[in-house]
């Protein structure tokens, strides 16, 4: 099955001459590195294409790579390829472009159907675990560049191959991945992890705020005047959220960011044992079961969706 689609994907991208790589809004490590990794991949093979890897970019997520700036509106005939994302409405960068055709490839539990060619499978641990399994398994060139982002990509979303969704495929790609590509271990955990001072003092912000219910929820709401007062983005909480793993007693633990400039909560939440995803999709929400997230501009929506976690963690617990 698996062969299948990646041939069938493989073929489309030969086809094509013009292809826009996009993902979800508010981009994480593993939505940014696939792009790149794709759109690089597909740039050494086929030289003569046009190949954009578009969507709004994130500061500290420019040393993986430049994203590309493009009328999406003055593209014709284009193949859309879209990762790391399971509803339409969630893709960014793609407002004027009228594809085509296409492609989705995603590792979140379905949600919804783009076209006709779908590679879905939410059993992988990240998006860029699709991706370096369709290089190795296509005649999509394999550099050493792109190995360095696969491999981040794969590390971040699994957080250090620690969650569940990590499996024995995982480390025969990653194998795989090193074997071809001689990937500095040290070097791209260091370009990962590395953060200035002011978010170290973030994190500890958080620490010191965090509030637990008794019945094992974990929350804490950052204002707009807090982001700006340490001089960090609207992303930083995102990419903290799995430092406050293996906590005593807390079994879901969730971020609450308001976005002044933009108007909007920006809510992530992860489990240690509860299934997050359905209530977070009662807030028109979603993700993995044990990963998921929420964005609403609704303050009544933030404190329903607080109360709807703590009794998810009551239920799950038996209390």
């Amino acid at each position: 099955m698996t062969s299948n689609i990646i041939k069938k994907i493989a073929k489309k991208i030969k086809q094509y001459d013009t292809i826009v790589i996009a993902r979800h809004t508010g981009p994480d490590p593993d939505a940014i590195c696939s792009q790149l990794a794709l759109r690089d991949s597909i740039k050494e093979t086929y030289g003569a294409k046009k190949v954009y890897a578009v969507g709004v970019g994130v500061s500290k997520f420019k040393k993986y790579g430049n994203l590309d700036k493009v009328d999406t509106k003055s593209l014709k005939n284009a193949l859309l390829i879209t990762l790391d994302v399971p509803n339409y409405c969630r893709i960014d960068g793609i407002e004027d472009l009228k594809p085509k055709e296409i492609i989705k490839i995603d590792h979140h539990p379905f949600e919804e159907e783009f076209g006709p060619l779908e590679w879905v499978d939410d059993t992988a641990s990240s998006t860029c675990q699709l991706i370096a399994e369709l290089i190795m398994k296509s005649n999509l060139k394999l550099t050493e560049n792109v190995g360095n982002n696969l491999f981040i990509g794969m590390v971040s979303d699994s957080d250090r191959f620690l969650l569940s969704y990590t499996t024995l495929q995982t480390f025969k790609i990653v194998t795989n991945l090193m074997e071809r590509t001689k990937i500095n271990i040290m070097k791209q955990y260091e370009k990962l992890y590395e953060r200035p001072i002011n978010e170290v003092r973030f994190h500890g912000y958080i620490s010191e705020k965090l509030k637990i219910t008794e019945n094992g929820l974990a929350y804490v709401q950052i204002s707009s005047e807090i982001i700006k007062e340490y001089g960090v983005d609207a992303a930083t909480p995102s990419n903290m959220i799995n430092d406050f793993n293996y906590i005593k007693d807390v079994i879901v633990w969730t971020f609450i960011t308001y976005d002044e400039k933009n108007e909007i909560y920006k809510v992530n939440i992860r489990s240690r044992g509860p299934i997050i995803n359905e209530v977070a999709s009662k807030y028109n929400g979603g993700g993995h079961k044990f990963a998921s997230g929420v964005r609403t501009k609704e303050k009544e929506d933030i404190d329903n969706l607080i109360k709807d976690l703590d009794a998810s963690c009551k239920e799950y617990k038996g209390i």
